[in-house]
Order: C-alpha cells, then structure tokens, then sequence
C-alpha cells in the first residue's frame, strides 16, 4: 500500500505561519538601526536630564582633576554636540545657537539640554536606515557614513552619561540608573 503525501499543510504550520507573516513583513519594513537610534536617545534624554537635575547647582563647577570637564561643562557640551550632530545626521534645519556658558546657571543649561534631546528627536523624524550609507559631515571638518554617525552619537550619550554618573557617586549622590546600589 502507497502512502501519499498531503501537500495540505497541517494546522499546527497555518497557526504558525499567521503569527509569523505579520512580524516578518513588519521586520521588512522597519527601520532597526533607526528604531535602536531612538531608544538609545529616548533612555540616554531620561538619564542625562535626570542626572543634571539631581547635582546641586554648586556643584556644576566640580571637576575630578584639573584637566577634565566641569560637571556643567558636560551638561553644556552634550547640548551642543547633540544639536551638531542630529543636524549633520539628519540634514535637518541647524538649531538655533545657545549664549550659554560654563557659567549659565542649572536651570539653563538643563533646559538646553532637554531642548538638545527634543531637536534630535524631531530630526531623526525623518532619517532611516536607507540612510545609513549616506555619507554626512563630522567632526574635524571629515564626512563619514551615516551608520558611523549613529554609532558615534549613541556611543557619545553612553560616554557623557558614564561621566554624569561618576561626577554624581564622586559627590555622594546615587546616579539614576543606579538601583540602591545593587548591580
């Protein structure tokens, strides 16, 4: 007796195949390094705002050693580098200039900052990874590809807030992702 094989998938593969089709047309046409962009920015906006706002005012000129940046001076740079360089990403409208200095007081410069965070935000509302090959301007005068400047911007929000975060536990004040201490 012959057994003849059913080219009728099972149920079991029809289930399967309705789950999977949406996520794989979805992944198709999703923008992943885009979409880890914006997480990155939306987490590092949290955390670097909040660390600015839990280090007193008198505080903002402490610096570690005599050739780093003030805590103020990092809350001032991070501002201007995020308005740079979502501009030269983007190709969005350049932001306006700041008068801020490291002398501005805190409620200032935190206010840059979150207007920094809002500027990226609203930029990258209109790149995507059919970008990323693109070749932008950077830093020293240089153009480089737009996934090098993504790495780049991400990896700067992670640098800036590690100092945020050790200029804060060097004062005696719990970063804000620490969690009572615990790893």
């Amino acid at each position: 007796m012959k057994v003849l094989k059913c080219a009728i998938p099972s149920t079991a593969a029809i289930a399967m195949a309705m789950v999977l089709l949406p996520v794989v047309g979805h992944a198709q046409s999703s923008n992943p390094v885009t979409t880890a962009l914006k997480s990155s920015l939306e987490r590092s906006s949290r955390n670097m705002v909040a660390a600015a706002e839990k280090m007193p005012a008198e505080k903002y000129n402490f610096k570690p050693t005599a050739g780093s940046r003030t805590f103020g001076g990092i809350v001032l740079h991070i501002s201007n580098s995020n308005r740079g360089a979502c501009h030269w990403l983007t190709g969005a409208a350049e932001a306006p200039k700041t008068n801020l200095t490291l002398e501005s007081p805190k409620e200032q410069l935190i206010a840059s900052l979150k207007s920094s965070f809002d500027y990226c935000s609203q930029a990258l509302d209109n790149f995507n990874d059919s970008k990323l090959g693109e070749q932008v301007p950077f830093y020293g005068g240089r153009t480089v590809s737009a996934a090098a400047s993504v790495l780049a911007l991400s990896d700067d929000w992670a640098d800036h807030y590690s100092q945020e975060a050790a200029y804060l536990r060097a004062n005696g004040i719990l970063p804000p992702t620490a969690h009572g201490g615990q790893p």
